[in-house]
């Protein structure tokens, strides 16, 4: 230790006691360079070691001084020779300030990790309480989501329904086709200044707007729209985008109280209708329509006329080689859907 450079092997007597009950014993106490050593002053056996590090006196500024080693053991020594108190004074300063620094570092580490935990936990918390609100909300509530969500779109003056009442027959007919495939699908035309597109919301709704019944659609067209938002849900539950635009003390009110707050959605339905659902994977797709007896190139062709983005369903097709399925809806329906805006 450079603290003890000028005190090369100090000696001097001292008096050890073994444990608290033990009677005192003299002994010939030897500083080394890394070590105090304790021995019998008539045989030269060493009786104790001690790392110099981990001696601390336990009398500060008594006489005799009171030596003691901090690994928990009960042994003291007393020394009385000033050289020999001043030179382990000096190893316990020198020891405490080399501990300073590690101090200070192991406190900047554990702030920085506690810190580091912090964010994780409110970057983390609030979308896995979200998502155990989606994971736990019974069918009804969910539906009443959706259905908030149709609100805020007709409260901002994007959408209204269409309800008249031989189309809305047609839907239900529609509806009872596809239940097979997608069973709970709520599909639900609605009218509005611009394109509304298909968009799939909580409770099994299917928002389908009216553009998607103007010619060339088709009852194929349309039914395949509902497959596909179906689809979209069950892979991507439209319920978290919209916990996630509530947020997450909205979605705990919602949790503990059964109902979100006033305005929490606001402008949810502007921001769905902006962002335009993607097709689940095509192979997936494929398989719901063959499920439903659905022919997948009406949907195709108008989601793009050229067919080029959406070839697979094309190519694949589960209906080109089977035998003529049963219509989706007769012409009488179909004609029926496209006319429900208007009375």
């Amino acid at each position: 230790m450079t603290a003890l450079l000028k005190y090369q092997r100090l000696e001097c007597p001292g008096l050890w006691r073994a444990a608290p009950e033990a009677q005192r014993r003299e002994v010939v106490v030897v500083l080394g360079d890394a070590s105090l050593m304790l021995s019998d002053p008539r045989s030269g056996v060493a009786l104790s070691h001690w790392s110099l590090p981990a001696v601390e006196r336990r009398n500060p500024g008594a006489t005799p001084a009171l030596f003691a080693p901090d690994t928990g053991a009960d042994e003291t020594v007393e020394i009385e020779d000033p050289d020999m108190v001043e030179a382990l004074e000096t190893v316990r300063r020198a020891v405490m300030a080399g501990r300073k620094g590690p101090t200070r570092l192991r406190g900047l580490v554990v702030a920085g990790l506690l810190a580091a935990g912090l964010l994780a936990t409110v970057l983390w918390l609030p979308d896995a309480l979200i998502r155990h609100a989606a994971t736990v909300m019974p069918p009804a509530q969910r539906l009443d989501l959706g259905r908030a969500v149709l609100a805020d779109l007709q409260g901002s003056g994007l959408a209204v329904p269409c309800r008249g009442a031989l189309g809305q027959r047609s839907l239900g007919r529609l509806n009872d086709r596809l239940a097979a495939a997608v069973p709970g699908s709520r599909p639900m035309v609605m009218a509005g200044p611009r394109a509304l597109g298909a968009h799939a919301l909580p409770g099994g709704i299917v928002l389908i707007g009216t553009e998607l019944l103007d010619d060339p659609a088709s009852a194929e067209s349309v039914a395949g729209y509902v497959l596909a938002r179906s689809l979209g849900a069950a892979l991507d539950d439209p319920l978290l985008a919209m916990l996630r635009h509530a947020g997450a003390l909205a979605t705990a009110r919602l949790l503990t109280g059964g109902a979100l707050p006033g305005g929490a959605l606001d402008g949810f339905g502007a921001q769905m209708l902006s962002q335009g659902p993607e097709l689940p994977p095509a192979d997936a797709l494929l398989a719901l329509f063959a499920l439903a007896e659905v022919p997948s190139t009406p949907l195709a062709y108008a989601l793009d006329p050229s067919g080029e983005a959406t070839l697979p369903l094309i190519e694949g097709d589960p209906m080109r080689a089977a035998p003529a399925p049963r219509p989706v809806l007769s012409d009488t329906d179909w004609i029926a859907l496209q006319g429900i805006c208007e009375g």
